[in-house]
């Protein structure tokens, strides 16, 4: 990590900058700032930080601490950034005035000069950010079903629009970046009337869209541009899914280009929600988590051809490093917080795998060198901290807080940082981190994925001595002599499992001063018994130089009927079935072979199983 690297951490009561690698040390000129703290940011270009607290909003120079401006503001809850960060956006907590109208909440100052340049109304804090170009000369803004474009001078007059664009039912827009930017908006489906993403050019009067793709089965869309601003994902979304099969209702993903050339649906080969979607900085690609879990992961090129798919797992993030060398794809929320990364540069190969558990913030940093994890409240209000790990997969920084409410990375150009060629194989981690892989070396998995073998059970795992040749639960119970097992004192054949053989367990159960329980023989037993008897009478009534050469069959053998003793032994015999199917899924799992849903319900029945056979009297050798 180059020293230029930084990162905030914002708690309710304070806020501080880390300097990168090796010191991890905080700027100084931050530890005054310890009253109530609300929101904190970089601006886009990293050259400034600004923080709210309840009478001001201080803008600061992150290099050294040194004050910008500081304004004077009451109640402020929220700030923003234009692109290159000339003009901060606060948003204050709307009342209302006595003619009935709300007070201008939205205010627009000059960074610098901390000087008011336009002011409006919003009673939503959801969408009240003013959206700039890339070059920060015009703002557009929602106005009932208008989209209103400003110019930016010294000063902005919101009562006089330069432009206006007017769409029915408009719900949402996105500015692209670039040189030339254009707007893409989104009008739902209502009354039968499908909903629309267009691309429009900002004009002085516009009159007809670049582009333009209509559907149906949209509430609200996630407008995506690529970095260049040539071709923009569409992720429409439904509250409900018709078919019922999803909690959160239906997603489709569209693609459509700015010239018009192409607009298309991106067919997805598993069913399920869009879990995610991303651009690769390099604009010429982008990946897409979907599906029911375990979600394939799936990176198409910028006209929506599929370049590669990797095996299902429980992923629900992606990330691509500044330089687009490596992707990064995580499980969070929910579920475990494994972290895999590839190589995109080394056709996918994987790099690392590493465990990032309770994550609820996952960033590259600007040299895509490291990858900052935390644990923010309220996202959870316990075990918040932030952690730094190489993209080997080692862990570098650890500090943990009582209470951290957001983190992020100083944005850096990326021009600043050369290309990656490769990693270092052993990269040096702060003190920190070492004591924390002291004190929890089951929670600091780090390092290259580990290989993947055959599934073996507990008691055939390595001990010290060469492990024994792998053997399946079928191919042992074919190899078994059939072991004797006990059970109410008489003894019967019964095939040893994936984990050894069975043997019965005394279930007598006596109650003090009852007379003792006498099981009622059965009428196929009571048969069977007459006939051993009449055959025991007819052969002691026999002269011993009469009888047969060969010997009497063995009693254990003339126990069993049709080759099982009793309903109990029936449904022993019908659990270890399942058992030895449950074990050849477990190995083809291990395998990397891919599963079905339902087979991975099995596997997760084996203990359930295992608690049948125990009730029943066998336990495990």
């Amino acid at each position: 990590m180059s020293a230029l690297t930084q990162l905030f951490f914002r708690s309710p009561k304070n806020v501080g900058i880390i300097q990168g690698t090796p010191s991890y040390e905080a700027l100084s000129n931050f530890d005054e700032y310890n009253n109530e703290l609300r929101n904190a940011q970089y601006s886009p270009n990293g050259n400034y930080f600004a923080f709210t607290q309840p009478s001001f909003v201080t803008v600061v120079n992150p290099n050294d601490g040194s004050i910008v401006s500081k304004i004077e503001l009451k109640d402020c809850f929220d700030i923003h950034f234009s692109p290159e960060g000339s003009f901060i956006s606060t948003w204050e907590k709307p009342v209302k005035q006595e003619s009935g109208n709300y007070q201008d909440n939205v205010k627009i100052f000059n960074v610098i000069s901390g000087e008011l340049i336009g002011q409006y109304s919003s009673k939503d804090q959801s969408g009240w950010k003013p959206d700039f170009t890339a070059d920060e000369k015009i703002i557009a803004r929602i106005f009932n079903n208008e989209i209103r474009f400003y110019e930016v001078n010294k000063s902005l007059n919101f009562n006089k629009h330069w432009s206006v664009l007017k769409i029915e039912n408009v719900q949402s827009f996105k500015l692209s970046p670039g040189k030339n930017p254009t707007i893409a908006t989104f009008v739902p489906d209502k009354k039968g009337r499908p909903a629309n993403v267009s691309v429009w050019n900002i004009t002085a009067g516009i009159k007809s869209p670049i582009c333009s793709k209509t559907f149906f089965k949209a509430d609200s869309c996630k407008l995506a541009w690529n970095s260049l601003g040539t071709a923009l994902l569409a992720l429409a979304s439904t509250d409900v899914d018709s078919s019922n099969k999803s909690y959160y209702g239906e997603n489709n993903l569209y693609l459509l280009g700015i010239a018009g050339s192409y607009d298309s649906r991106i067919t997805l080969d598993k069913e399920g929600p869009i879990h995610d979607i991303t651009w690769s900085p390099s604009a010429r690609e982008f990946g897409v988590i979907y599906g029911f879990m375990p979600a394939q992961t799936s990176f198409f090129d910028a006209r929506g051809n599929l370049v590669k798919t990797l095996p299902p797992s429980p992923r629900n993030t992606i990330l691509y490093s500044p330089h687009a060398k490596y992707v990064l794809v995580a499980g969070f929320g929910n579920l475990q917080g494994t972290v895999d990364i590839y190589d995109r540069l080394d056709k996918f190969n994987k790099v690392a795998t590493f465990e990032a558990s309770n994550t609820s913030v996952c960033q590259w940093s600007p040299d895509g060198r490291y990858i900052l994890t935390a644990t923010t409240s309220p996202r959870l209000r316990v075990d918040n901290g932030i952690k730094i790990w190489y993209a080997s997969g080692k862990l570098v920084y650890n500090r943990d807080f009582k209470e951290v409410n957001a983190v992020t990375w100083r944005p850096r150009p990326l021009e600043m940082f050369p290309a990656i060629r490769g990693l270092d194989e052993n990269p040096a981690p702060h003190q920190s981190a070492i004591d924390y892989v002291l004190a929890n070396p089951t929670k600091s998995t780090a390092g290259a994925s580990k290989p993947k073998g055959a599934y073996r059970p507990p008691h055939a795992r390595g001990n010290g001595a060469a492990a024994a040749p792998t053997q399946s639960l079928y191919q042992r119970e074919l190899n078994s002599s059939m072991g004797s097992l006990s059970m109410n004192g008489s003894s019967s054949s019964i095939g040893s499992t994936a984990t050894g053989a069975f043997k019965a367990r005394p279930r007598e159960r006596v109650v003090p001063g009852a007379q003792p329980v006498v099981e009622k023989e059965s009428k196929a037993a009571a048969k069977n018994r007459k006939k051993r008897e009449a055959k025991k009478a007819a052969a002691a009534a026999v002269d011993p130089s009469e009888k047969p050469a060969s010997p009497a069959p063995k009693e254990e053998e003339e126990l069993i009927a049709g080759g099982v003793q009793s309903l109990e032994e029936k449904k022993i015999r019908a659990l270890l079935k399942k058992l030895r199917a449950i074990e050849q899924l477990k190995m083809k799992q291990a395998g990397g072979e891919s599963l079905e849903d339902t087979q991975i319900l099995k596997i997760k029945t084996e203990g359930k199983v295992r608690g049948e056979l125990e009730a029943l009297g066998w336990i495990e050798e």
